[in-house]
């Protein structure tokens, strides 16, 4: 193990690609791994590409990771395929779509399995960029399955969140506003040299103003300083003091800082970016426009994606963010191996067949025995109390 960690920080791709295979099938081992990988991680920036299944997102992160590459960056990608019913693997269908890079040993691409989760990303993607942080590539990017509105724990993996629309007749635009809308950092309408770009582009702009203007938002809907897990405010932060309408006098829009106007590929709208309310600096999620399969409108993009990384670092919301994936971390991992423990138990105890048995025939209840077969971890904890 201390020879493989030696060698993927020392930059072997070989090692790198070991490490993540060893964390994806779960070796024994592999959390002694993650371990020595934490002290070296921190410093990659992590932006997650999510949106509904054929909004191009294979084919736009392939061209983000060339764009990058031509500047002079370093690159991981971690795709999260729908999973094998059979093998559990990653079904690979969509890789064709990422074939430019092919040969570039600075753009390091690795498709792995979903493994049932509704959002894409699992524990083992979570130390994957772990692993690719400690290597040393400076941008991360991580295409979710694209399973509509369960994609939404990305938001606790990546620093930025792009949602990827493609044009429609709105059915879809009205689909984000129930979970994909809020973890939004950065919305890409692509594909947009096709008929109904403009009136996406508009429909996103609007949902997004009526959502930092909703008292259910919590005052505002900004991303800003001092966010939660999801990366919005609590209650009476940012916007307007009550948490409604900011007012005819206070316009949004007219503090944006970003670059750019409506209508252009990779230019930000003038609704989005950074902007300044009372409490501070807050962010409005800005609307590109992109067509990933020319690369049109991608230097954008990627310029909007610069500007919320150094939002975050300016008012210190990277930090925020980072403990509270951290303590995110925490919690799923005592939920898996609390699972665990109690699957052990189950099975010294007969197997869960017998309890069924039990339960069908009225002799007890679930709930007793979940009681039952928690009973003496309970225990246990409340001896380590005394």
């Amino acid at each position: 193990m201390v020879e493989l960690i030696d060698d993927l920080l020392a930059g072997e791709h070989r090692a790198l690609a070991r490490v993540i295979t060893e964390i994806e099938n779960r070796s024994p081992g592999y959390r002694d791994l993650v371990r020595e990988l934490h002290q070296h991680t921190g410093h990659a920036d992590v932006v997650g590409i999510t949106g509904s299944p054929g909004a191009g997102k294979s084919t736009l992160v392939d061209k983000m990771a060339a764009t990058y590459r031509d500047r002079g960056l370093t690159v991981g990608v971690i795709a999260i395929d729908p999973s094998s019913p059979f093998t559990g693997g990653a079904v690979l269908g969509d890789r064709i779509r990422m074939a430019s890079n092919v040969g570039d040993m600075d753009v390091f691409f690795r498709s792995m399995s979903a493994r049932g989760q509704l959002g894409g990303v699992s524990t083992a993607t979570t130390d994957a960029v772990k692993a690719l942080d400690a290597f040393g590539k400076d941008k991360i990017i991580v295409e979710t399955v694209g399973a509509g509105q369960n994609e939404i724990d990305i938001v606790r993996t990546a620093d930025t969140v792009a949602v990827l629309v493609p044009p429609s007749s709105g059915d879809d635009v009205q689909m984000l506003k129930a979970g994909i809308l809020e973890i939004g950092d950065v919305f890409v309408v692509n594909k947009a040299d096709l008929d109904g770009a403009d009136r996406t582009v508009s429909e996103l702009k609007e949902m997004i103003m009526m959502r930092d203007a909703s008292p259910a938002a919590g005052t505002g809907g900004y991303h800003g300083a001092g966010t939660d897990v999801t990366g919005h405010h609590g209650p009476d932060e940012g916007g307007a003091p009550d948490g409604g309408d900011d007012g005819p006098d206070h316009d949004p829009a007219s503090q944006i800082t970003g670059p750019g106007s409506a209508g252009t590929p990779g230019s930000t709208t003038d609704q989005g970016g950074p902007v300044e309310t009372e409490q501070g600096e807050a962010w409005v999620p800005p609307v590109v426009q992109s067509v990933a399969d020319t690369g049109e409108g991608v230097e954008g993009f990627l310029d909007t994606l610069d500007g919320h990384r150094a939002f975050l670092e300016r008012t210190g919301t990277l930090d925020a963010k980072a403990r509270s994936r951290y303590a995110e971390e925490i919690r799923r991992l005592l939920r898996e191996d609390t699972r665990s423990l109690l699957e052990r138990e189950l099975e010294a105890r007969g197997g869960i067949e017998a309890f069924v048995n039990d339960v069908v025939a009225r002799e007890t209840d679930p709930y007793t025995v979940a009681d039952e077969v928690v009973q003496p971890l309970r225990d246990c904890l409340d001896h380590e109390e005394e």
